[in-house]
């Protein structure tokens, strides 16, 4: 007989992320609806939205080009010292993360030396 386990815990996976994106979708509509009917104009309605999206415009690939260059080479690292050393398995996981954060902090301080606040 199959194992039916894995299953279930996918679907209950899938079906858990579309009610959470869902509540979410809905939640929105019924916030701009309230917003509507109590007849704020839709020019401040599009400005409430924009101004809590951050916008990186051209700066998001660099962004995302710095961190995924330095989690890839944290696997190349990784991989090399566990092929050297025999490190234990999550040496690998570990180190794309670090990488991961250091690639975010390093992005952090070119775009403070670019714009300082």
């Amino acid at each position: 007989m199959h194992d039916v386990a894995p299953m279930i815990v996918a679907v209950f996976m899938f079906a858990c992320t579309a009610i959470i994106w869902g509540g979410f979708i809905l939640a929105r509509h019924k916030e701009r609806m309230t917003m509507i009917e109590k007849g704020m104009p839709t020019e401040d309605i599009k400005s409430l939205y924009e101004r809590n999206r951050r916008s990186y415009g051209l700066r998001a690939p660099l962004m995302w080009g710095i961190v995924l260059t330095a989690i890839g080479l944290a696997a190349l690292v990784g991989i090399t010292l566990d092929n050297w050393y025999h490190l234990d398995e999550g040496v690998v996981p570990a180190l794309m993360a670090l990488f991961g954060g250091i690639g975010l902090i390093a992005f952090y301080a070119l775009e403070r030396k670019k714009n300082p606040a």
